[in-house]
Parts: structure tokens; C-alpha cells; sequence
């Protein structure tokens, strides 16, 4: 396997309340090919799956020692750890399919087509016992239920967003998604597959990640700027928190009361203490990498962890050569010449 670079450990943190703590963030270059989405941890073992366009690492996240390899994941999106069954789920974007595998030797069971297509968001739902999908389809986005054991769908529900991100669920029989352009939550009963409520998530914009606390029955919603919370109940926002630009996931550490969501656009971490189910305290601003927009959280270890390739310089166009054109105004990108895989411990 490759051997990871330990390039820096360093501990940051802004002191702000009798809450505010210190992080030691510790850069481990894992190297390896393709860009990144979702990052998710096994709890049971440690271990994190890091999507990289067509392949899937998995790493040691204490250390950064890279320990295997998922292949042929196309366009992978993000990463359903199902521990108790024994199984692992890869969201494929490129042929709409889903890539079941084995969580202890990391082979391919088999590959799970999705009619709806569109995949993106994926979570493992540990009270009802389901990989839940969230699903960028068109006209309309999609979520999709996928029995952990067998790997067969079980149900799917139409939404009011075609770009529905994260999922959570409460055990209650509900999941609640966020819809990044409408800028709202839906509510999906698991027993019927359909929406029963639509809340309103203003001033959040662009609800990205999400994360439930059974304790205290909130939602998280992670947005760009301002993020917020969310009662379960009554779909009423109770608190706001501040923070960066470019998030595209959130974390929660329910033991820790802490809250970790990731500024892709400033290349850092807003950490926010639960001081009580309707108020939260930023303790620390942790400094990660540029681009760095998704995260997750091992609620054993408490280490949070992201993922992000630093490019060199773009080439130089040829002489006389068009610009680009489309895709979403990104012009060519440089080489990988560093993977950073960034663990953030406490």
C-alpha cells in the first residue's frame, strides 16, 4: 500500500467562550489519482472511505496509512457504511448504479442499478436499518431505500427539488432532506415513501449537509454562511450559527456536543458547542485546506476528518485555441501533486 506523508501537525483554534477548546490537526499526503465528494467512518473500525472520482480509498484515520482500494466507482459521489450487515455502498453517478461491498475484505458484491438516476447523497439509516439515497434526478430529485443486507431497493420517494442533499433520520419513521435550491426540508414518512412536510429554512441558503441529535430532537442544516437548527417536531429554526462559504456537509458528535461544519471557501472548520437544544457557541475556527468542503466525524475516536487534492498550475492553452466552454465556468485544472487527507483531533 502506499505509504502517507505526514507533512504537518500543528494546533489550531480561536478561544472564544469558557467552551473554547484546541484542535490538532494533523496533513497526511495520501496520494492516489481523482478528485473527491463525501468522505464517511466506520466507527466499528477507524477506518474512512475517501471517494476519488473513479475509485474509492480507504484509510487508517488515526494515522493516514492508506489500507485499500474500491475500483471502478464511476464519478463516485459518496459512501453508506452499513457495519451490522457487513456492507458497504458507493453512490455512481457515472452509470447509475450502486457499488455493494464487503465492509472486511473490501471486495465488490455486485452493483445495483438505479432506474432514477442522478445519484449523489448517500447515509446509513441505523434505526430503520436502511442505505438511504438522495438522488439528483430529472425532472424531479429522488430518494431511494436500499436494504443493507441484500442490497435490493425497497422504496423510493419523489421530492420537490431536483438537487436534494443530505438525508437524516430520526427513528420516529421520518427522514428529513435538504433541498439545496428551494432552500427548504422535506419530511419523508418511511412507511409510506411520501413528503408530509416542506419547512421553510430561511436565512439559511444552499442546505447542503445534515445531521440529527436524538437527545435534543434538532436538525442541522449546513448552509453557506449561515447555518441552522432546526426543531424536529414543528419544523421551527431555533438558532442560527455562522460560518463560511462553499459547505457541502456537516458533522455531529452527540458525546462531544460539538458541531463540525466545513468552509470549503476559506479553507477551514466553524466548530459550534451545543450549550443547550436552542443555543450554540462557535469554540474554535480550525484551519484545514482550500476546497475542503465535506467532512465526517467518528463518534468513538471523536477525530474528524476531510479530504481534499491540491492541482499545480493549469496547463497553457494552445496557441489559437478556444476557451472552455460549460461546465459550471471551470476552466482546465492542473495536476494532482498532493492529496491531503486532514484529520482534526481533539
Amino acid at each position: 500500500m502506499i505509504k502517507p506523508l505526514l507533512i504537518s501537525s500543528v494546533v489550531l483554534g480561536v478561544s472564544v467562550t469558557a467552551h473554547a477548546q484546541n484542535f490538532k490537526v494533523e496533513k497526511f499526503d495520501i496520494k492516489g489519482d481523482g478528485g473527491t465528494d463525501y468522505v464517511s467512518v466506520e466507527a466499528a473500525t477507524g477506518r474512512v472511505f475517501v471517494s476519488r472520482g473513479t475509485h474509492v480509498m480507504v484509510v487508517e484515520g488515526a494515522t493516514g496509512k492508506v489500507l485499500g482500494d474500491i475500483p471502478d466507482t464511476p464519478v463516485v459521489h459518496g459512501i453508506g457504511i452499513a457495519t451490522k450487515a457487513g456492507h458497504g455502498f458507493t453512490t455512481n453517478g457515472g452509470d447509475s448504479t450502486v457499488t455493494m461491498f464487503d465492509l472486511k475484505t473490501l471486495a465488490v458484491i455486485k452493483k445495483i442499478s438505479v432506474s432514477q438516476g442522478g445519484l449523489d447523497g448517500i447515509m446509513y439509516d441505523e434505526p430503520d436499518d436502511k442505505i438511504i439515497l438522495t438522488n439528483h434526478s430529472r425532472p424531479i430529485g429522488t430518494l431511494a431505500a436500499i436494504d443493507p443486507k441484500s442490497g435490493d431497493i425497497l422504496g423510493t420517494a419523489e421530492l420537490e427539488d431536483n438537487s436534494p442533499e443530505g438525508a437524516a433520520a430520526d427513528g420516529k419513521g421520518h427522514i428529513f432532506v435538504n433541498n439545496e435550491r428551494k432552500n427548504t426540508m422535506q419530511v419523508i414518512d418511511t412507511k409510506t415513501w411520501k413528503a408530509t412536510a416542506s419547512w421553510p429554512l430561511a436565512p439559511c441558503e444552499g442546505p447542503t449537509g445534515i445531521a440529527y441529535d436524538k437527545a435534543s430532537d434538532r436538525i442541522f442544516s449546513a448552509c453557506n454562511n449561515t447555518s441552522v437548527v432546526v426543531d424536529s417536531n414543528s419544523g421551527k429554526i431555533v438558532a442560527t450559527i455562522k460560518n463560511g462559504t462553499r459547505v457541502d456537509a456537516v458533522a455531529w458528535d452527540p458525546s462531544k456536543k460539538l458541531l463540525f461544519i466545513p468552509n470549503g471557501g476559506e479553507g477551514n472548520v466553524t466548530v459550534a458547542h451545543q450549550d443547550s437544544p436552542d443555543k450554540y457557541t462557535v469554540v474554535a475556527t480550525v484551519t484545514t485546506f482550500p476546497g475542503a468542503k465535506t467532512i465526517c466525524v467518528d463518534p468513538t475516536s471523536h477525530n474528524a476528518y476531510l479530504f481534499q487534492p491540491e492541482r499545480g498550475p493549469a496547463p497553457a492553452p494552445a496557441p489559437g485555441a478556444e476557451p472552455p466552454a460549460g461546465g459550471r465556468g471551470r476552466g482546465p485544472q492542473g495536476p494532482i501533486v498532493a492529496s491531503w487527507f486532514i484529520a482534526i483531533k481533539q
